[in-house]
């Protein structure tokens, strides 16, 4: 005779396979992954999408943005590398999933986007889930964040056609700076740029496909 604790919880073999997901696609950083663990994605997704808020898959959010799939996220956020005493900026706040990851891996997180309801609708899930260690703010990102330089950590979560000069230039001596670089309508390659006292070295680590990087604001 079967009883209540037969029965699978949804919610946790839902983490369970999303977790597993991450492993499998070789986010092994047991940070990120406990970072991940804690920031439920489901938050992030709305609408007709929010069925799928656990697939490893991109989704669309407003504004013609997108969610990036979990796994890049931890890619990307294992690739950044931030300390607890860490200050990251991202570029590119969409719907504040990366944001809110990073959060957990680092003392404060700047994180910046171009269109003013993105920013407005993350705000309110940071507020939400408490995460007081983030600043959002309307920006054109191609710039960064000049008043805030030099950070230890830059983010970029849309592709360039090289790494921009304003965000090199923000990166502090011994900074890690990971960002998609190629044309918007062909393949991808995710960069993790490492600045020294002799200048920045570069290392290619995936392909990948992100929105462009888009100079100025917004219209929403």
């Amino acid at each position: 005779m079967s009883g209540p604790d037969d029965e699978t919880d949804p919610a946790a073999e839902r983490k369970m396979r999303f977790m597993f997901q991450l492993r499998s696609r070789g986010v092994t950083d047991p940070r990120v992954l406990e970072a991940m663990e804690r920031i439920d994605r489901g938050l992030f997704v709305r609408g007709q999408f929010s069925d799928r808020a656990y697939d490893d898959t991109p989704l669309p959010i407003p504004c013609g943005q997108t969610i990036s799939q979990p796994s890049v996220v931890g890619l990307m956020s294992q690739a950044l590398n931030p300390g607890p005493r860490d200050t990251v900026l991202e570029i590119g706040t969409g719907s504040g999933y990366q944001a809110a990851v990073l959060s957990g891996l680092c003392r404060r997180v700047y994180t910046v986007d171009r269109h003013r309801r993105l920013v407005q609708e993350a705000e309110a899930i940071f507020r939400q889930l408490d995460l007081h260690n983030i600043t959002a703010q309307v920006a054109d990102g191609s710039r960064g964040l000049p008043d805030q330089a030099p950070f230890d950590r830059i983010l970029v979560t849309a592709a360039a056609e090289d790494p921009p000069g304003p965000l090199l230039a923000q990166l502090k001596i011994g900074g890690i700076m990971v960002v998609p670089v190629g044309q918007s309508d062909a393949v991808q390659t995710l960069i993790r740029v490492t600045r020294s006292e002799a200048g920045f070295d570069y290392d290619e680590l995936r392909q990948v496909r992100f929105v462009p990087l888009v100079e100025g604001l917004g219209q929403t």
